[in-house]
């Protein structure tokens, strides 16, 4: 909007201030004059008391300062305004402020059509729509503008439920000249900002009645007059109350109508000094509602979709990581772009019988919905994989067989690695995914030779494993290439880039302490640069805290009767050296209760093995595959109620089938005054 001074050589009484300018833009060109001594202050709106205006309704100062620039250095042209009669204005004389310039021709219309529809179709959210509608539409067309859109909006082919309620979404109106000039007669800045209190004291949520004036005046689609029979009776339902509306043909209501559905409706004001709509501004309305409801509705069905990619990725994700022994996890998950929230990286870390955990780290190609949904497939068959207790090489085997039923064109790199704390190993298999960084306790960070292998999908390739040292107190961080591949740099070069960031942050903590996990995670993400978000990042950290030997008792048992006795017996002296007696009775009976149960269908020797951590752990394993269930046990049974105990005084238990049988745990925690702090 172009502002003049209203300070002018000459006096202009008496002379008729018609306008004729041709708006280059939707915004148009507004001028203003200050009131005549005595002349009214009302703009033939309706007058309401003042509000504070809603969030919703309060225009950014942004989208103000592009409705209206007084102070442009390169202001818009406007033609000079010609008489009412239509002949030429000759005298030279500048066109008095106070009136926004009309369209008098239909050339003027069809640029201000387009523009406003331009302008419209820009939006993308709800909100830039509607924000768009009313900025395209005041001063140019309309003095102010009411928005109203249905509660809740519809979505696509939903069937709304209820009656239909409107609620006012946005308003918008020309400021008052005689309020907004100071007192040398120039605008003062406040006409920058809009004022959005019209109809304050109305209700902003409005019940259409079924076969009401409103609902007739919707269901007809086409825009009325205000000094129509119907819209003489709809816009006072609308906005509530017998509220005064200007006279004639200065108001407009158009219904907004999507797809399939009116989703609302736009009234269209002006003022008594402006000329009245005419039929042609009739079909200028019906274009602007026509479409801003299809952009609404295009907005409604973007937001749906985009919530729907976030409840897809969030669920394809793991929401909490496990604390498995030994082992302290943390993890990263950054979308390629907002606009792309979801995509096919993902990380897993799944617990291992024997106090092992599986880490994972995959990317399936592309960074869609099909991509997303392709990486939940594979991610559930890794998990089911690992149950089973399966070496690394095999997973990825029946990963790569799992990717071809897919489809043909199912690509994915992916990366598995199984931890065990107790032997302090890590074995890693690989299948074309970028090689993992193991940052040691020193601060020395090594990139880790592993087999690099073909990409799951390929089919027909042998995957291999590689078993690797895996320190206390060494970090170990999986990622996938977003994190150091993007088109200004190759992934070799990242993945030097990364290395050099992991020790230059070691080196801040000194060679006894390791950094931070979260800190670290965050410090790595920090290394991407603005060219740098090519593709989605997944990222897995895993400190090894390890678990000593000394805090290790393993012995083999014969499945014979005596082997409960043997083991109580084993257990008993365990935890004299630890000096948990107290635990004894409890820790005793269960694993009494274990392995009993173990030895009355085993054929081979049954394992026992007990590990103290923060917790203490006892794991029997035997050679047979069915995994126990508690059961309900009647007065007469004599047994069945082994598992009762277990799951009565145990803090968790649980069984694990695997490839050779399977493992039964529990754990038990240690005595307040006994337990190992956090890191030890």
């Amino acid at each position: 909007m172009t502002e003049h001074s209203a300070s002018h050589q000459g006096s202009h009484e008496g002379r008729h201030h018609g306008t004729a300018a041709r708006p280059a833009e939707p915004r148009g060109a507004l001028r203003r004059t200050p009131q005549a001594s005595g002349t009214p202050a009302g703009d033939g709106l309706p007058q309401q008391p003042r509000r504070a205006a809603t969030p919703s309704s309060v225009p950014s100062a942004s989208a103000d300062a592009e409705h209206s620039q007084p102070r442009s250095p390169s202001p818009e042209p406007v033609r000079p305004a010609g008489p009412p009669d239509g002949g030429e204005r000759r005298s030279g004389q500048p066109r008095p402020p106070g009136q926004p310039t009309a369209m008098r021709r239909d050339g003027d219309r069809l640029r201000f059509v387009g523009a406003a529809t331009r302008r419209i179709a820009r939006g993308i959210d709800l909100d830039e729509i509607v924000m768009g509608l009313c900025r395209a539409t005041v001063p140019t067309f309309a003095d102010a503008i009411l928005v109203y859109l249905r509660e809740p909006l519809p979505v696509g082919d939903e069937r709304p439920t209820g009656p239909m309620v409107l609620r006012l979404r946005r308003s918008d109106r020309v400021p008052d000249a005689a309020e907004d000039l100071d007192a040398d007669g120039v605008p003062a800045p406040s006409i920058l900002v809009p004022q959005v209190e019209l109809a304050p004291d109305s209700a902003e949520l409005c019940e259409v009645r079924g076969g009401g004036a409103l609902a007739e005046v919707l269901r007809g689609v086409r825009p009325v007059f205000a000094d129509s029979p119907a819209a003489l009776a709809a816009l006072p339902e609308l906005l509530g109350g017998e509220r005064a509306l200007p006279t004639g043909r200065r108001a407009i209501l158009a219904p907004l109508r999507g797809r399939r559905r009116v989703i609302g409706a736009a009234v269209f004001l002006r003022r008594p000094d402006r000329a009245a709509f005419d039929g042609d501004d009739l079909l200028v309305a019906g274009q602007l509602a026509t479409h801003s409801a299809l952009g609404i509705d295009k907005a409604v069905l973007y937001g749906r979709e985009a919530y729907i990619a976030d409840e897809l990725q969030r669920t394809m994700l793991p929401e909490t990581l496990p604390r498995p022994t030994g082992v302290r996890l943390a993890s990263r998950y950054l979308p390629a772009a907002e606009t792309a929230r979801v995509g096919g990286d993902w990380y897993d870390a799944i617990p291992l019988p024997g106090s092992r955990v599986a880490l994972v780290v995959g990317d399936v190609m592309g960074h869609s919905m099909t991509s997303a949904a392709i990486m939940g497939q594979l991610r559930t068959t890794a998990q089911t994989l690992a149950g089973l207790d399966l070496p690394p090489q095999e997973v990825l085997h029946h990963l790569d067989e799992q990717a071809q039923r897919l489809g043909t064109d199912r690509m994915a790199t992916c990366l598995y690695a199984v931890y065990d704390p107790v032997a302090h190993r890590i074995t890693i298999a690989n299948a074309g995914h970028p090689p993992p960084v193991l940052l040691h306790l020193g601060g020395r960070a090594e990139v880790l030779r592993v087999p690099p292998g073909a990409p799951i999908g390929v089919g027909g390739v042998d995957f291999e494993a590689v078993e690797l040292d895996a320190p206390a107190g060494a970090t170990l961080l999986l990622y996938t290439d977003g994190l150091v591949e993007s088109r200004l740099r190759d992934v070799w070069t990242g993945i030097e880039q990364l290395r050099e960031r992991l020790a230059a942050t070691a080196q801040l903590t000194g060679p006894d302490h390791p950094p931070p996990l979260e800190a670290l995670c965050d410090d790595v993400l920090d290394m991407l640069g603005p060219g740098d978000r090519d593709d989605d990042i997944a990222l897995l950290a895993a400190r090894f805290d390890g678990i000593a030997p000394s805090d290790v008792a393993y012995w083999f048992l014969e499945p014979e009767d005596a082997a409960p006795g043997r083991a109580r017996r084993l257990a008993r002296s365990a935890l004299a050296r630890w000096g948990l007696e107290e635990m004894t009775d409890s820790v005793e009976l269960l694993v009494s209760e274990v392995v009993t149960n173990a030895v009355r269908y085993a054929s081979r020797p049954v394992t026992l093995r007990l590990l103290r951590t923060d917790v203490l752990r006892c794991e029997v394993g035997d050679d047979v595959p069915q995994l126990p269930r508690q059961r309900q046990a009647r007065a007469t049974d004599e047994g069945g109620r082994g598992l009762f105990l277990v799951n009565r005084l145990a803090r968790r238990w649980g069984a694990t089938r695997l490839s050779t049988g399977k493992v039964v745990w529990f754990e038990l925690a240690r005595p307040a005054g006994d337990r190992a702090p956090d890191g030890e």
